[in-house]
């Protein structure tokens, strides 16, 4: 008989939690159409700016980095957990292309705000 410490536990046994962080997660995002081009809105509540990156490619733009857990008081133990921490990636599909656009790029109050400034011939 094999020692049963040195079985692994199927993925479907664990507490699902634990399941959804795993796999990480897609924050949501409202995007905006301006007169000059476009306000993409991500809500990043709890990250970091330096664990963001924000990437263009063509008509694509994405946004991907880490939420990470942090203990507000030593020695206690978690009851409920419904925030995802881990990894996140989201690609957002423009119609138009946004190589060239001016990207700007603030943190405010939870949100990642990606402004990309088209040129008037683009927008």
């Amino acid at each position: 008989m094999r020692d049963s410490s040195s079985r692994r536990t199927p993925s479907w046994f664990l507490p699902a939690s634990q399941a959804f962080h795993q796999a990480g997660f897609s924050p949501p995002v409202d995007i905006y159409r301006l007169a000059r081009g476009w306000l993409l809105k991500f809500d990043l509540a709890g990250v970091r700016p330096q664990d963001v990156e924000v990437v263009i490619r063509g008509c694509h733009v994405t946004v991907r980095g880490v939420r990470r857990d942090w203990m507000i008081e030593e020695g206690v133990a978690s009851y409920s957990m419904e925030i995802a921490y881990n990894s996140f990636a989201r690609t957002i599909d423009l119609p138009c292309d946004v190589d060239v656009a001016e990207v700007q790029t603030e943190f405010r109050d939870g949100m990642l705000l990606v402004r990309l400034e088209l040129q008037r011939s683009d927008a």
